[in-house]
């Protein structure tokens, strides 16, 4: 049995600028922008008029300053905190499909992708090894349920690398994705009405009916407009088989075009098969 989970695609971004420090490096974002809240459907603090992830502060809680390599190329450590309202370290977390934070990585052109699980400290700080692939601009997601708040908060900050950068155009609009010698092809619309995204993983021309459970599912899906990188982290819901189908409920709020980043698991290993799909409008 299914049950969908619906996926809401929002837009509007932030800027950092870059420091430096210990030789390693720290990037440093812009001074807190913040939200009124609103309850979302989430049940958390949200503000409607808000895209997810394009604000450092929201429902109280603020993405601290994001201390990382800062040249492409140079192995080192991402470390950061979430603060509270009054300026203090939160140190406990909810558990979220699996793990108390999710950290998403992008290029702000959709060419690189990452999807990570940092290490929570004691004092309230999250690290993980980490070395930025090239230069360029990327966009630092936090997704996580504080304890005690009241629901999922998720936070955003983009940093300038340095170091070569291509600027890689738009893939063009497609339903089919190939990683690996997988194949995954999507059937659905995505739209502004809402309705059924459904990817069917193939390996050889066969399907894939031996999926493994990743962060409780048997897929995950990250959306990003492609215009502003606004963003929602989602999950199938209820899903007993295990494959070759996963299926979402999604609904743009905007016609535009977006990137989805479906992640998989099959034969010990997770692997992401990206896509580009033009949101259409109300009944078209």
């Amino acid at each position: 049995m299914r049950t969908p989970v619906k996926l809401g695609l929002y837009g509007a971004g932030l800027v950092a600028v870059l420091g430096v420090a210990f030789g390693v490096g720290s990037l440093v974002g812009e001074p807190t922008e913040t939200a009124p809240a609103h309850t979302d459907a989430h049940g958390g603090g949200h503000d409607a008029a808000v895209p997810n992830g394009t604000v450092d502060t929201l429902d109280g809680y603020t993405l601290g300053r994001i201390s990382a390599p800062t040249d492409a190329g140079v192995a080192g450590r991402l470390s950061f905190r979430i603060l509270d309202a009054s300026n203090g370290d939160v140190t406990a977390f909810d558990t979220l499909h699996e793990k108390q934070l999710h950290l998403i990585i992008v290029k702000s052109d959709t060419s690189q992708y990452r999807h990570l699980h940092p290490t929570l400290t004691p004092d309230g700080t999250w690290t993980v090894d980490w070395t930025w692939p090239t230069g360029g601009a990327y966009r630092v997601f936090a997704d996580f349920a504080p304890t005690g708040g009241s629901g999922q908060v998720t936070l955003g900050r983009t940093l300038e690398i340095s170091g070569p950068d291509a600027e890689t155009p738009l893939p063009a609009a497609s339903t089919t994705a190939v990683v690996d010698d997988y194949t995954v092809t999507l059937d659905g619309q995505l739209s502004t009405d809402g309705g059924p995204l459904t990817f069917t993983v193939t390996r050889a021309g066969e399907p894939v009916r031996d999926l493994e459970a990743y962060l409780g599912a048997n897929g995950h899906l990250v959306a990003l407009r492609a215009t502003d990188l606004a963003y929602l982290h989602v999950h199938p819901d209820e899903q007993t088989d295990a494959g070759p189908d996963i299926a979402f409920h999604a609904q743009a709020i905007s016609t535009d075009n977006h990137r989805l980043f479906l992640e998989f698991k099959h034969a010990g290993v997770v692997r992401t098969a990206a896509f580009t799909l033009h949101a259409h409008g109300e009944h078209s």
